[in-house]
């Protein structure tokens, strides 16, 4: 073969095969490394959380047992990986009085995990729970199954996927448990007072008490979510998380129920804030409020949306911010009226004249707001009055 016509013949093999090559290429989706591992929520360890926290050998988590509950908080914070929260220390005392020489009354209990983000760190999220509950009475044992060992469960299995996940979040978070909520939120109370971190990088403030039941055991799958009226980002982040199967969520004004919790102090501080409660129950403040009349299937849902919220707040480029201005929404009343239909339906033979009465009142307000479309300022205003009353004269 003349030597031109090999140049000319190897050439256009080459250009084949380099055709092919590309060919093959783009054919061949690039590899994708593999992901991380995300940790799951666990529902046997929430399970294992609430049994021992209202275990008999508890007796109510109030004074000395209240101290052993807190060591089972600094032990599972440990075991996450986080670092202590109080100047090296994992537990902040509460002095009986300032300046005093008594013991203390109390003592909070705080884990910090550090942010990845250099320009976010310095900013953090609280996830909170109070672990006190009212201890012995006239020899009698208040377990506190669902008030608040629910919420102890769900703060301590955050602590532990969030700890243990290879991918951590660019804020960073602080894990709180609260003693002596049961006094008057003096636990949290003294936090806010005393803060390890300034308050104003403290982007959210979340709180668990009472997520293991349901609303006056109405059929409800519902955990109630207050506070995002006061932060329209929270709002957002509610419209944009996944919530789980077989749990709805109902978004209400905080100021339909008062101060109920721990969000109080940070509330008052104009802190945003969100505060996730399956609501008050028969057995609340009894010695009824046993582990066994715990729906750890709910639990463990809600456990699994409030994961959702605080890592889209963790790792969203802006965090939320306090308004004063408060916009009327339907969904209050859907709620509301959703919740006294249900009252109306399942406890008619328990409800006295007056109950009655209140109830279809309400239930036929609401119904004609919803149908109208609209809330007004002034309905709000009525609504939050009703709702109060509701929670005081029927559940």
């Amino acid at each position: 073969m003349p030597r031109t016509r090999w140049i000319t013949v190897s050439a256009a093999v080459l250009a084949c095969g380099l055709l092919l090559d590309r060919s093959a290429a783009a054919e061949t989706p690039p590899a994708v490394a593999p992901q991380p591992a995300v940790p799951q929520i666990s529902q046997a360890e929430i399970t294992r959380h609430i049994q021992f926290l209202a275990s008999p050998d508890m007796r109510g988590r109030s004074g000395p047992t209240a101290r052993k509950a807190a060591e089972y908080l600094r032990e599972h914070f440990q075991k996450a990986g986080l670092s202590p929260l109080f100047d090296n220390d994992f537990f902040q005392p509460i002095p009986a009085a300032a300046g005093g020489s008594s013991p203390d009354l109390g003592r909070n209990v705080g884990g910090w995990l550090p942010g990845t983000d250099a320009s976010l760190r310095d900013e953090f999220l609280i996830v909170s729970a109070h672990f006190d509950h009212l201890g012995v009475r006239n020899g009698k044992v208040f377990p506190g199954a669902d008030d608040n060992a629910s919420g102890v469960a769900m703060l301590l299995e955050l602590a532990r996927v969030f700890g243990s996940a290879k991918l951590k979040p660019r804020r960073s978070v602080a894990f709180v448990g609260f003693d002596l909520e049961e006094r008057l939120l003096w636990g949290s109370r003294w936090f806010a007072a005393h803060p390890p971190r300034p308050l104003n990088k403290l982007a959210l403030f979340v709180t668990a008490d009472m997520i293991g039941r349901s609303l006056g055991d109405l059929d409800l799958p519902t955990v109630f979510v207050l506070g995002s009226e006061h932060a329209p980002l929270l709002q957002q982040t509610l419209d944009t998380v996944d919530i789980p199967e077989k749990l709805e969520v109902a978004r209400l004004g905080i100021d339909l129920v008062g101060t109920r919790s721990d969000y109080g102090p940070f509330r008052d501080r104009r802190i945003p804030f969100l505060f996730l409660s399956t609501g008050e129950h028969p057995d609340y403040h009894t010695v009824r409020d046993l582990p066994d009349r715990v729906d750890f299937d709910k639990t463990t849902r809600v456990t699994q949306l409030c994961r959702r919220i605080v890592a889209h707040v963790a790792n969203a480029e802006r965090r939320p911010v306090w308004t004063d201005e408060v916009q009327p929404s339907l969904e209050e009343a859907r709620a509301v009226h959703r919740i006294t239909t249900l009252l109306t339906q399942k406890k008619q033979g328990k409800l006295t004249v007056g109950q009655q009465l209140l109830i279809s009142f309400v239930n036929t307000r609401t119904r004609q707001i919803i149908d109208r479309g609209q809330m007004t300022a002034s309905e709000r205003t009525w609504l939050t009055r009703m709702s109060q009353l509701l929670l005081l004269s029927v559940f």
